[in-house]
């Protein structure tokens, strides 16, 4: 899977996300940009981002695991927002945990760059056909 910009849905345009490939442990690696635009009043990246952020990183992980004539979308995406997050790269780590013909699930982590877990996801994808 790549993620050349201009292919890159507008959300995932604005989130700045750009797949980086897999790990040693086969995890999907993703970073996002996070822009000041993004702040809450305390100054940290606002919890809908980093939710946002964890959406798009759990879907494109579910994507590089099927053929390119399927698509997923996203079920629920059950959030933990562990630490504040400064404005800057975050990378997601994200791996799909069980998946069947019609579902998948894929858990992710948002990762700073002092390299501390600041939001967590587990997220239900529901494979379907792309149109």
């Amino acid at each position: 899977m790549t993620d050349a910009a201009e292919n890159l849905p507008p959300g995932a345009q604005l989130l700045g996300r750009e797949w980086i490939g897999t790990d040693e442990s086969g995890h999907a690696v993703i970073r996002f940009q996070a822009q000041v635009a993004f702040t809450n009043r305390h100054g940290t990246v606002q919890g809908g981002f980093l939710a946002a952020m964890l959406d798009s990183a759990t879907g494109a992980c579910g994507l590089a695991r099927l053929s390119p004539d399927l698509t997923v979308v996203t079920r629920s995406l059950d959030t933990r927002f562990l630490r504040p997050a400064a404005v800057g790269a975050i990378t997601a780590r994200a791996r799909v945990i069980e998946q069947t013909e019609h579902d998948m699930v894929v858990q992710a982590e948002l990762i700073d760059a002092e390299g501390i877990t600041v939001a967590d996801a587990t997220a239900r994808l529901r494979i379907l056909a792309k149109k």
